[in-house]
This record gives structure tokens, C-alpha cells and sequence, in this order.
């Protein structure tokens, strides 16, 4: 098992940037699947991007070219870089650690409020 502890929701108009961080501990940070997701009220929770050890990326058809996720092994961090925020993007953002296809991890969360 790894712990995360996600930093960085917050409120921002639409148009806006936020990052997110996500502080893992407890394991070999490189031997995780790091990835985002989301759950907005009234839904389902839902894949926002993921990375490899190596840096492989995928991303939700709904974030591509405003979302980038990144990872420093070095800091054991995985970010999220969101860009050109929209109100639909309002949710509460989790981060998660996978390994063999299976759940290490979640964070608590942490909210992020598009709105103007």
C-alpha cells in the first residue's frame, strides 16, 4: 500500500489554471501507475489521465490538450497541470496509485471549483 495526500483545489474562474499535487509515501514510487480522477456531484468518479513509471500518458478524450499530467520520482509527486479550465470541470479530484492493474491507493481528495 502507498498513502497520497493530494494539495492545490481550490476556486478559479473559467479560463483558468490550477495544479494539483499528489505526495506518495510508503513504497517505491516508480513501481506505481499514477493517475487522476474525478467525481462531480450526482456521478460517477471517472478517469482523468494516468502515467506510468516511465512517463506513458493517457488522458480522457474530455481533457486532452487542456489536462497534462507529470510525475518526479525524485519527489515522489505525481501533478496534474490543468489549463483552460471549463465548469464542468468542477469535481472533487482524486489521486490514485495502481499496480498490476490493482488499486495501492487513494487520496482523500481535494475540490476544484470553476466558476465565475
Amino acid at each position: 500500500q502507498v498513502q497520497l495526500v493530494e494539495s492545490g483545489g481550490g476556486l478559479v474562474q473559467p479560463g483558468g489554471s490550477l495544479r494539483l499535487s499528489c505526495a506518495a509515501s510508503g513504497s517505491i514510487f516508480t513501481f506505481y501507475v499514477m493517475g487522476w480522477y474525478r467525481q462531480a456531484p450526482g456521478k460517477q468518479r471517472e478517469l482523468v489521465a494516468t502515467i506510468t513509471g516511465g512517463g506513458s500518458t493517457n488522458y480522457a478524450d474530455s481533457v486532452k490538450g487542456r489536462f497534462t499530467i507529470s510525475r518526479d520520482n525524485t519527489k515522489n509527486t505525481a501533478y496534474l497541470q490543468m489549463n483552460s479550465l471549463k465548469p464542468e470541470d468542477t469535481a472533487v479530484y482524486y489521486c490514485n496509485a495502481k499496480r498490476f492493474g490493482a488499486n495501492a491507493g487513494w487520496g482523500q481528495g481535494t475540490q476544484v471549483t470553476v466558476s465565475s
